[in-house]
């Protein structure tokens, strides 16, 4: 970092000048004006804001780093201050007496990258921290940081010299959940911010629901160790074999970064690692491995869902806007291939609903096919697709497709336990196994366990089209509850599978449990989107810039937006959520709103029946639900700071990202 700071860039007695971090921030920066580094001041300090709005540039050890890259800065710059008072810069174990302000050109992410690398293996370094805190001059701290002048006592080379011989520490993370929408990306946010604070070298495949890139086998080769947080299968996980191993659901990742990352590191330390052999099927080896029947029986079952929830949302949507552009007997209109006219509307109305009514007619076959997968790998797809098929014949509908899952991925794995010749081994996967199970699958659901599941679809059918009045608001506030208890997490998804299972057959009746799912789950992200913006003053700074998004969120019936605020504080913010989806579930009930589209929140409030009843719902549990809160924090002895570390809701696009070693 030699010429990055000198001593006109150190300031020792930062806290005469300066006594909050924006301050602070002005005080370094007007030293970088000086010697011409920065061009405009009030635009760099700008930056330096908004990436602190971010998220917190405190770390653990009495240590600030804000930092940016800017169109203001000139050449990369780094500008010391000590503080004795201390400077909040929202570390959790409080203010920073060491305050680093960092910046980079606009475009220049190499040196941003390198300056942020280099410094933060220092600051791992005691003996270096020790340093700067008991330097007496400004040239002897510019000298100590640039890597020129040992540490006091330490008769040893500089420690930047110590650090450029070894290495990071490297990990490899895989990030994916049910829907692939929020909670993966929100996990791998969190991963990576751990990473940086934590002075490791991580790169993270997040597997969401717009697809994914591969890690590259050089970086997965040259990984120290491997982090899952994944609540569905990590796709291609043979190629993590033969390293240390975390292996958690997607929330760990999200409310435990820095837990992971250090029992990552000390898991490489022992030389543990995962065996070395043919991986174990996609959900069966994932999670802990005391995990019982019925963690990997929901793994199972979630794997369906999220392959599912692509074709629900294309299909219902479609289906929808078909209604909505040519009425409500569209369903009658002749084929779009035998008949369309290119300038009638309904033909248009016509072709959306064809295209949607075929999409639909993927959901029972996909959600089978996946839950075999989950169980089974690919063997399990053919005998998962054939029994959802059969499924769909006999009208067993969305519990067919449950049971012809699991059937198809048990009957895979019974065959594979089978001691075959060594000679037909190479036919097994594409001939034995798929004929076999299919034939066997098939047998079962169309004579065995076909024909009750079948008269039990009907019955729940018919239990969903005859609710009125008491039991249709007390099925809504249930709906409400496990839509909100835990936010995106398992029971959440409960009850979002039941009520787009029934759009497999929509009745009257499934229809307003569909209504009732989507409005409580937009209610926790608008609830505290408002609660942020009514009484601010009750959440930290990172919630309140969280409530920004958590507007949108909501909006678009994203129930992940709420994460963050539960994460912080669960016993207020879990309970008020759940009384306000309780509320707004059972109003829409009431109301006897219906909805077709399985997703879209307000985006597809002309496609709902009663939209104005239907808003009100949404409204009042939202407002139920931003009065409980504020009435339980504002019962608080203690108000909170300025400044949190919670974890943001922004979500990165689907991709590989790599993350050095800084914050």
């Amino acid at each position: 970092m030699t010429d990055m700071i000198t001593a006109d860039l150190v300031d020792l007695e930062l806290d005469l000048s300066a006594e909050t971090k924006e301050a602070a921030a002005r005080s370094l920066a007007e030293r970088m004006v000086a010697l011409g580094r920065v061009s405009d001041l009030e635009g760099f300090l700008a930056d330096v804001a908004a990436r602190e709005a971010q998220m917190p540039t405190g770390l653990d050890g009495g240590i600030g780093i804000p930092h940016c890259r800017s169109a203001h800065v000139t050449e990369p710059t780094l500008a010391f201050g000590r503080s004795a008072r201390g400077i909040d810069f929202g570390a959790p174990d409080g203010p920073a007496d060491l305050i680093f302000l960092i910046a980079a050109p606009a475009g220049a992410d190499d040196a941003h990258l390198t300056i942020l690398s280099s410094l933060a293996r220092q600051l791992m370094d005691a003996e270096f921290t020790d340093a700067l805190r008991a330097v007496s001059d400004p040239a002897s701290a510019a000298a100590l940081i640039n890597g020129d002048e040992p540490a006091p006592d330490a008769g040893q080379p500089s420690r930047d010299a110590a650090t450029e011989e070894a290495p990071a520490f490297r990990i490899v993370a895989v990030t994916s959940c049910p829907t692939g929408i929020a909670h993966t990306y929100m996990a791998a946010e969190a991963l990576e911010n751990a990473a940086r604070e934590a002075g490791v070298e991580l790169v993270v495949e997040t597997q969401g629901s717009a697809g994914f890139t591969r890690l590259d086998p050089a970086v997965v080769a040259a990984a120290d160790a491997v982090v899952f947080a994944h609540d569905v299968p990590v796709r291609d996980k043979e190629r993590f074999a033969g390293k240390p191993t975390v292996d958690v659901g997607v929330k760990a990742g999200i409310n435990r970064p820095a837990a992971l990352i250090a029992e990552a590191r000390e898991k490489a330390a022992r030389g543990e690692v995962t065996v070395d052999a043919k991986s174990p099927s996609p959900v069966d080896g994932a999670g802990e491995s005391g995990d019982g029947y019925g963690t990997k029986l929901r793994k199972w079952l979630m794997s369906g869902v999220s392959y599912m929830v692509p074709f629900v949302a294309a299909g219902g949507l479609l289906i929808a806007l078909g209604f909505a552009i040519g009425g409500w007997k569209i369903d009658k209109a002749p084929s779009v291939a035998e008949h369309f006219i290119w300038t009638d509307h309904t033909s248009w109305a016509a072709l959306l609903f064809q295209i949607g009514g075929l999409a639909f007619a993927f959901l029972v076959p996909v959600l089978a096919g996946y839950i075999a997968y989950g169980m089974a790998d690919r063997p399990g797809l053919v005998p998962g697709f054939v029994g959802g098929s059969v499924a769909v014949t006999i009208n067993a509908g969305f519990l067919g497709g449950l049971a012809a899952g699991l059937i198809a991925g048990a009957v895979v794995l019974g065959i594979q336990r089978v001691r075959i010749p060594t000679v037909l081994r190479g036919i097994m996967p594409v001939v034995v196994i798929p004929l076999i199970s299919s034939a066997v699958v098939g047998f079962l659901m169309f004579l065995v366990v076909g024909k009750p599941i079948a008269s039990l679809q009907s019955a729940l059918t018919d239990w969903l089209e005859g609710l009125s009045g008491a039991n249709a608001i007390i099925l809504g506030v249930i709906l409400g509850l496990m839509m909100c208890f835990d936010l995106g997490g398992p029971l959440n998804k409960v009850a979002y599978a039941f009520a787009v299972g029934g759009l497999a057959h929509p009745t009257d009746g499934s229809l307003k449990v569909m209504a009732a799912a989507m409005a409580a789950g937009m209610v926790p992200p608008l609830a505290m989107a408002l609660a942020t913006t009514v009484r601010g003053r009750l959440f930290t700074k990172t919630e309140r810039e969280n409530g920004k998004a958590a507007w949108f969120l909501g909006a678009s019936f994203i129930t992940e937006g709420a994460i963050p605020f539960a994460a912080a504080d669960p016993l207020r913010v879990i309970p008020a959520s759940m009384a306000g989806g309780a509320v707004t579930g059972a109003l829409s009930m009431a109301f006897g709103c219906t909805l077709r589209a399985p997703h879209g929140g307000v985006f597809v409030v002309p496609l709902i029946g009663q939209p104005l009843l239907y808003l009100v719902a949404i409204a009042a549990g939202v407002c139920v639900s931003t009065a409980v809160v504020v009435a339980l924090k504002g019962a608080r002895k203690t108000t909170p700071s300025g400044s949190g570390t919670e974890t943001g809701a922004a979500a990165e696009a689907a991709g590989t990202k790599r993350v050095p070693t800084a914050a």
